[in-house]
């Protein structure tokens, strides 16, 4: 049986082999009762090619369907990259992750966007009290070459900046999705989308939220006025958020394209989620919802 796992020497000398894996990955996904991903109905018989579904007459073993499947590297080497990327506050590279298990830098990419393809979004609407802010991830146009510097983007510019919307529940769950823009239509339709009509909504002052008044119960921290803090209206909890992820994209990543910039925002908010749970209740709860296969060909061209 799994037990307890606390450190990378524990879980090298748990999962020792491809066997030992597979055994786990079958008590995770379906509890020692096979189910076909063709036909979930079906019945399903073992067979020396592994199992194969009675409705449909294909083939398919524990890793068909999700992010293992097809892949030549060994499943040791996956669930230590699931347990690195789980594990590590502020994520890992492709580049140490590569030296680490010892596959190319671009096999270890690959990998941990697969990865990051099943931390997904939770669907369930936020309560309560709810801090909503709104962030820019990109290079600051000070810092660049002259010959880089981009005119017209500073301050709320997207021309070399992503917007990214986060809304936190006092106590709960964290959400946060990039956007095109922080207009008040767009940022309006991402709270109602995301955010129950009983709550209550603070936000600091930008022009965006003015909207959501006519919705919500809604109070606004006045930041440009020196205003942070106003009994329980503040927006420190999401603030510290943003803090944790711009430190992990600048000090791990030093750069997120933003055709790939909402899968790293998925790693941190899985994190975020489930920073009270163990390293092996993480672990687990990735194999548990590894069920999204992400081909390189959809990952490159989109």
């Amino acid at each position: 049986m799994f037990k307890e796992i606390k450190s990378i020497i524990q879980l090298v000398q748990v999962f020792k082999d491809q066997e030992t894996c597979i055994a786990h990955l079958e008590r995770i996904r379906w509890n020692n009762n096979p189910v076909s991903p063709f036909d979930p109905t079906s019945k399903v018989y073992k067979c020396a090619r592994g199992w194969k579904c009675k409705n449909t007459g294909k083939y398919f073993n524990v890793k068909t369907g999700t992010l293992f499947d097809n892949t030549k590297t060994p499943l040791q080497k996956w669930f230590i990259a699931i347990y690195l990327v789980t594990a590590h506050k502020k994520g890992i590279s492709s580049v140490q992750l590569a030296k680490d298990i010892d596959v190319t830098q671009k096999t270890a990419w690959f990998m941990l966007q697969r990865i990051r393809a099943c931390f997904g979004n939770d669907n369930q609407k936020l309560q309560n009290e709810v801090e909503v802010d709104e962030t820019y991830v990109g290079g600051k146009n000070k810092n660049r070459h002259a010959d880089k510097k981009i005119k017209g983007s500073q301050g709320r510019s997207t021309k070399s900046k992503t917007p990214v919307v986060g809304m936190v529940e006092r106590g709960g769950i964290l959400k946060a999705s990039v956007t095109e823009n922080t207009t008040a239509r767009t940022l309006t339709k991402q709270i109602a989308d995301n955010i129950s009509q009983t709550a209550k909504v603070y936000t600091d002052e930008w022009v965006g939220y003015n909207s959501i008044k006519r919705i919500y119960d809604h109070s606004v921290v006045k930041h440009n006025s020196g205003e942070f803090v106003r009994g329980r209206v503040h927006t420190n909890t999401i603030e510290g958020f943003w803090s944790i992820m711009k430190r992990g994209v600048v000090g791990i990543y030093h750069f997120t394209s933003r055709k790939h910039l909402q899968k790293y925002v998925d790693e941190f908010v899985f994190r975020y989620n489930t920073r009270l749970a163990s390293e092996s209740d993480r672990f687990n709860m990735l194999l548990s919802q590894c069920d999204v296969r992400t081909t390189y060909n959809t990952l490159i061209n989109g």
